[in-house]
């Protein structure tokens, strides 16, 4: 697998910009439209008023469709840590063209959008990405696409085996046979490709791994297989695990680990 070559067109008006009501009075918010492949796809991306520079953060959410829609306050809390953050809402969400598919084409809408990010006059050259649940497949997918670019990864009860999701969440499976086409014995392949466990070799960035023990949204298993083939490619990764915390982090511990991994990242530049 070749690295992506992004197309930066930021002052050639490849990206439009629509202000957005923000939240927070230091931060300006936009819904920007560009494109992934050959779809019109939406992010939000919210900047410090500040002129200074930032580091880019590419959020990746999880779930799909209505479920685990980005969250501006989330964007919000990572911004406020002193980073320029965008949030990819995927393929036919929010006004943007196509259909999701769990990891394969919708990939690019992530890697896409860090290419907005690194288009920013406001971008001081550092690339960091983070995906939650779903979002750790494409933030491992971002990462191995650019190698080069991305400056740390961090996957937080972040999937890393999608066919171990097949197996895990019944509830999944009808969304996955649909999505993907068949079950991961009638359709390996389908799975597989959108697995960035089988393509780690490539991973080149200081990834942090963020997990619950007791998660049954994404199982820990998913974790630990993470963690076993960055030991196999002798890939640099830190390990958090939290032994009595499910898929949603209590309030006031995730607010701390929110700081520890942005500390975490800014260490890593």
């Amino acid at each position: 697998m070749n690295a992506y070559m992004l197309n930066l067109h930021f002052k050639e008006e490849k990206y439009t910009f629509e202000p957005f009501p923000s939240p927070h009075p230091g931060m300006n918010v936009y819904v920007v439209s560009y494109y992934s492949q050959d779809k019109k796809v939406k992010a939000f991306l919210v900047e410090p008023k500040s002129e200074s520079t930032y580091s880019g953060f590419l959020y990746l959410r999880g779930g799909i469709k209505q479920v685990g829609k980005v969250r501006l306050g989330r964007l919000i809390q990572f911004a406020s840590e002193g980073f320029m953050v965008i949030a990819p809402f995927y393929r036919g969400n929010m006004g943007g063209e196509g259909r999701e598919d769990f990891g394969l084409h919708d990939r690019f809408d992530a890697i896409e959008a860090a290419g907005v990010l690194m288009s920013h006059p406001k971008w001081n050259g550092k690339l960091h990405v983070f995906g939650f649940s779903r979002g750790g497949l494409m933030a491992l997918w971002s990462a191995i696409y650019l190698p080069e670019e991305t400056t740390s990864v961090v996957t937080w009860g972040g999937v890393s085996d999608l066919s171990l999701t097949y197996e895990e969440r019944v509830d999944l499976r009808r969304m996955l046979k649909r999505v993907v086409g068949g079950n991961p014995t009638k359709n390996s392949k389908g799975y597989q490709e959108r697995t960035p466990l089988f393509y780690l070799n490539q991973l080149s960035a200081p990834l942090l791994i963020i997990h619950g023990e007791k998660d049954q949204n994404v199982s820990f298993e998913h974790a630990i297989r993470l963690k076993s083939t960055c030991e196999k490619w002798g890939a640099f990764y830190d390990f958090w695990s939290f032994p009595d915390v499910t898929h949603y982090f209590p309030p006031p511990l995730n607010r701390q680990v929110v700081m520890e991994l942005c500390q975490w990242m800014k260490r890593n530049e």
